[in-house]
């Protein structure tokens, strides 16, 4: 039999699908870069996993797990072509989507705000007899002839997936799953999942939500799943297919398919996992990471080595509060089009040239100004990208932002720079919010880029954040990737209680946490994590009484409840400035994370030279104060310790960094370039 030592990680993003592949024992590594494919994204999978191993002269059956990071359930849900699902609630809950919440999203206005349209409209929205009560109680037994009508209904009217969700299911699940049976076995060829699968607390709008747009992304993404196993096979890998979740852990094939909507945030939370692994070999635990694609910007603060997880967490106009990493997302990246908007204003993004026809330099047919043609017009990137695979037209980049200079009565560079001024504005902006509106002071944090643009933008960034310290990982563009083989699997595990924390039944919450870790170690069990492996952490979800929201407290391992009171507090006033001593705290929902350790490959040895041996050539560079030669370095060349000033430009396969004047680089010893103000 062939020794299994590899480990490939997938990532498919809007313009490209990046491919690393790891030797698990030697931590060697290959990496691919190939165009993402958006008829069929699991063709560019197979076709980048392909390169990978014939680059490496590797066979396939010495792959022994495959990981993959997938936006399918997120662009399903933002470009509405889910499938169309129904809603089987409580009697009387018909119309808990369309009441939703009293509130507007945050950047629109009153006056112009036109409500989205719910993704299961009143008429997919089935009434059914039975009621629990909110302690649990059956105040109204299930009505099961109602229920077999309900899905008889939705199944004439053609749905293709279908949602139970009904009133305080958290409490008792016993209608729930009884309704869930039926179903499955009433409609076998339909998706059915029922909320206590996806999301068992409280918020019956949220709640509700969550469940149907599980359900609606169900087909899609089972059959994604099914394609990409059955490319794996064809291509030789029988390894298991581990996907990623939007906590930052991976999870089985089998479990991916019952809550694909655990996957809206996949590839972003690869990102930020591998570029917390990285920060960690360079010793920094306090940074703020901008992960820039061609098409989006995501933004995410780690302190003190800890991925902060949220809940309160959207995919375009719906919320979906299953736990995910916090981060900012915004339309900034390569592909961004710049355009003269009204009253002629040059705007940039968030529309994007894509994989298709991606940036005009690309010369595929793309003749719109982008982020990436302002970069070559200033000279900030290389002639050719992907290892010199995809050559840059500078005539077509000049044509496309001549066509904002001209209106604008501006020369080619000073529109190229205010193409990228307002994009590194856009970006900055969202980079506050992450931080400064978090209570954290941007200064105190290392800017880690990564993506195929993020190394272009690090150092402007943090001039303007007032950071002076970037640290470029060593493979930037393909970070997503390489972030999979640094995750564990992940699993949380929650109950809603709601009681005050003064005076609570500490037996009762000891008994629900107990509840909850038998959750945990049979999925543990299910995914085959061996008992040495395995780790469990309580936390609790606290607010201040009549309080909207929660904050997520680790449970502490003394002091008790009172210590735990304390720590919500201290966890207030770091968030918003104060705390409220007069009121009362709830504890509102208790939580079990699981973690199963995979094992991490060990990790690459940079090799090379120093600053001399690694320079390959010099290109003009654009600057404010004239054009000047800048140096061109290969990445690969330079060994830990060589360093160099800017103006300069890196090239490595995945990612050109730029470095610009009055900055200095040099490479550590884990490989990272760390770039300082001089």
């Amino acid at each position: 039999m062939p020794s299994r030592d590899l480990l490939v990680a997938v990532d498919i993003g809007g313009t490209f699908t990046d491919i690393t592949l790891q030797d698990a024992t030697t931590g060697e590594a290959w990496m691919a870069k190939t165009p993402s494919t958006p008829a069929d994204p699991s063709e560019g999978f197979a076709t980048g996993v392909a390169a990978a191993l014939a680059e490496a002269g590797r066979d396939p059956a010495n792959v022994a797990r495959v990981l993959h990071g997938t936006t399918v359930a997120t662009n399903l849900i933002l470009e509405g072509k889910a499938a169309k699902t129904a809603l089987i609630t409580t009697e009387g809950f018909r119309h808990v989507l369309e009441i939703g919440r009293a509130d507007l999203p945050r950047r629109d206005n009153l006056w112009s705000w036109i409500k989205p349209r719910r993704p299961v409209p009143p008429s997919l929205v089935f009434e059914v007899a039975g009621r629990i009560a909110a302690d649990g109680s059956e105040l109204v037994p299930l009505d099961e002839a109602g229920l077999l009508a309900a899905v008889e209904a939705a199944r004439a009217a053609g749905v293709a997936a279908i949602a139970i969700c009904f009133l305080h299911a958290f409490a008792n699940p016993g209608h729930e799953r009884r309704a869930l049976a039926l179903a499955q076995r009433a409609a076998p060829g339909l998706a059915v999942t029922a909320s206590i699968e996806v999301l068992p607390v409280v918020r019956e709008y949220e709640r509700s939500m969550a469940t149907v747009l599980n359900a609606a992304v169900m087909p899609a993404v089972s059959t994604y799943i099914e394609r990409l196993q059955q490319r794996l096979l064809e291509g030789g890998i029988g390894a298991p297919l581990l996907l990623m979740k939007s906590n930052g852990g991976v999870a089985g094939a089998a479990a991916i398919r019952r809550q694909p909507a655990q996957t809206a945030l996949s590839g972003p939370a690869a990102g930020v996992v591998g570029a917390r692994a990285m920060a960690a070999a360079s010793g920094v635990e306090n940074l703020i990471t901008v992960d820039i694609g061609g098409t989006s910007a995501d933004i995410c603060l780690i302190a003190g080595g800890e991925i902060g997880l949220t809940q309160s967490g959207r995919v375009g106009p719906w919320p979906l509060p299953l736990p995910m990493v916090d981060m900012v997302t915004i339309g900034a990246g390569g592909g961004s089009i710049a355009r003269i908007g009204t009253g002629g204003a040059l705007t940039v993004g968030p529309q994007s040239a894509g994989a298709v026809p991606g940036p005009a330099c690309y010369g595929q047919g793309g003749a719109e100004p982008t982020v990436t043609d302002a970069h070559l017009v200033l000279g900030h990137l290389p002639p050719s990208l992907l290892g010199g695979r995809m050559r840059l037209d500078p005539a077509l980049a000049e044509a496309a932002v001549a066509r904002v200079a001209a209106p604008l009565g501006m020369s080619l560079e000073d529109a190229a720079r205010g193409i990228l001024a307002i994009a590194d504005q856009n970006m900055m902006g969202a980079i506050r919010v992450i931080s400064v509106e978090r209570g954290h002071d941007p200064r105190d944090f290392t800017l880690v880029p990564f993506g195929g643009a993020g190394p272009l933008h690090g150092c402007a960034l943090a001039a303007l954040l007032g950071i002076i310290r970037v640290l470029v990982p060593p493979a930037p563009g393909v970070l997503c990737a390489q972030g999979l083989l640094a995750a564990d699997l992940k699993a949380e595990f929650s109950r809603s209680v709601t009681e005050a924390l003064e005076g609570a039944d500490a037996a009762r919450l000891a008994a629900v946490f107990a509840a909850l870790e038998a959750e945990a170690d049979a999925w543990f069990t299910a995914e085959a994590v061996a008992e040495t492996d395995r780790a469990l952490r309580r936390v609790a979800l606290l607010r201040y009484e009549e309080q909207g929201f929660e904050l997520r407290i680790p449970w502490p391992e003394t002091g008790g409840l009172a210590r735990l009171g304390a720590d919500f507090a201290a966890a207030h006033r770091a968030l918003y400035g104060f705390d409220l001593p007069e009121l009362a705290i709830e504890i509102v929902t208790l939580r079990v994370e699981a973690a199963g350790h995979l094992p991490n490959p060990a990790p690459a040895r940079p090799a090379g030279g120093d600053a001399a041996a690694a320079r390959i050539g010099e290109q003009a560079m654009r600057l404010p104060g004239g054009t000047v030669p800048a140096p061109i370095y290969d990445r690969s060349r330079l060994a830990p310790g060589a360093g160099f000033s800017g103006p300069a430009v890196v090239v490595q396969l995945d990612a050109t960094t730029l470095v610009p004047p009055g900055w200095r680089a040099r490479m550590d010893a884990a490989g990272a370039l760390l770039i300082e103000i001089i």
